[in-house]
């Protein structure tokens, strides 16, 4: 028997809580989230448990996509709308990781460029080498685009 990851164990005992104080927005995220990670697991040939890194993959998606439709409303005019996805996103930021600043994201890319001696080549090649280094280093703490930006910018792409 496996044991399960804390971090999914966390995420249905805070659902059970929000229920019980009949908190609507809180119980409604935490499904969504739960029913992400089950879908997660059930995904590719064969059933598995997800790590707690992996659970955290998949909130960090759900995050970025809380974002993107909050935006897509605001240009939409549908405020209420926004503010509902914003409310989603305050619930899934607390399981997140605190968000990488821009200096130390710049630093571990500094980092893997002087490992990958990428410094002095170009095109997608050095980006790939480097992309492959950083994306474990910084986990879910800073979003795909920024990193690649980030790259693109220290490699002079």
């Amino acid at each position: 028997m496996t044991q399960t990851p804390a971090l999914k164990s966390r995420l249905r005992f805070d659902l059970t809580d929000s229920m019980r104080s009949r908190d609507e927005v809180r119980t409604a995220t935490l499904r969504m989230a739960l029913t992400a990670v089950t879908n997660e697991e059930v995904s590719g040939s064969q059933a598995r448990e997800l790590s707690d890194d992996e659970v955290m993959t998949v909130l960090a998606r759900e995050a970025k996509k809380r974002r993107e439709a909050a935006t897509a409303y605001d240009e939409a005019n549908r405020s209420e709308l926004a503010e509902r996805e914003r409310a989603e996103l305050v619930v899934l930021e607390a399981y997140l990781p605190a968000a990488m600043g821009d200096v130390e994201l710049a630093a571990l890319v500094g980092e893997a460029v002087a490992e990958t001696r990428a410094a002095g080549t170009q095109g997608p090649r050095a980006m790939g080498a480097v992309m492959k280094l950083v994306g474990p280093r910084v986990g879910a703490a800073a979003e795909g685009g920024r990193v690649a930006a980030e790259v693109r910018r220290q490699l002079g792409l």
